[in-house]
């Protein structure tokens, strides 16, 4: 079952992935494991796929760097909610195939909490409480289900959302 990983406000992308790990520095193949190598050093050893980030105000500032979403992405990050993000970072994370989802959960989540996240109608589930999402627009759901936004494009010449 997904747990909740909690973090603060502002975190940023080199707080995700500092620059000294970038891929053209540790490697393509090793990088990932260096996320959020200074703030949650557990991190990347202990996160499980589908595991859900829960950050506070300006999630994803600073240099919005491509790698840092894509380390999250070789993790298997589930989803990201948080009360706001930088624009470039959440457009990153949408074109990787994370979910990103703009609420406020700090007060009433915590760390190791147990969850389902239901994609199609923002339901996030710990034991019998509901926290209501905003639900993902059509289009997210449209490329999340061939994996992202470039896989989608990849496979069938258009964005999400345009006619075929």
């Amino acid at each position: 079952m997904p747990r909740i990983w909690k973090f603060g406000d502002s975190v940023n992308t080199d707080d995700i992935l500092p620059g000294k790990f970038a891929p053209f520095m540790a490697g393509e193949d090793v990088f990932q494991t260096f996320a959020f190598h200074y703030i949650r050093p557990e991190f990347a050893a202990e996160v499980r796929p589908g595991d859900l980030l829960i950050g506070g105000k300006n999630w994803g500032l600073g240099s919005s760097r491509e790698y840092a979403p894509a380390a999250l992405k070789k993790l298997q990050v589930g989803g990201i909610i948080a009360p706001s993000f930088a624009r470039i970072h959440y457009r990153n994370l949408l074109n990787l195939g994370i979910p990103a989802f703009e609420a406020d959960l700090m007060s009433v989540l915590q760390d190791g909490d147990e969850v389902n996240l239901d994609l199609a109608t923002g339901e996030l589930r710990r034991g019998t409480e509901v926290f209501q999402l905003p639900p993902a627009p059509e289009f997210l759901r449209e490329a999340l289900s061939e994996g992202s936004i470039l896989d989608f494009y990849k496979k069938h010449q258009r964005f999400p959302g345009e006619k075929a």
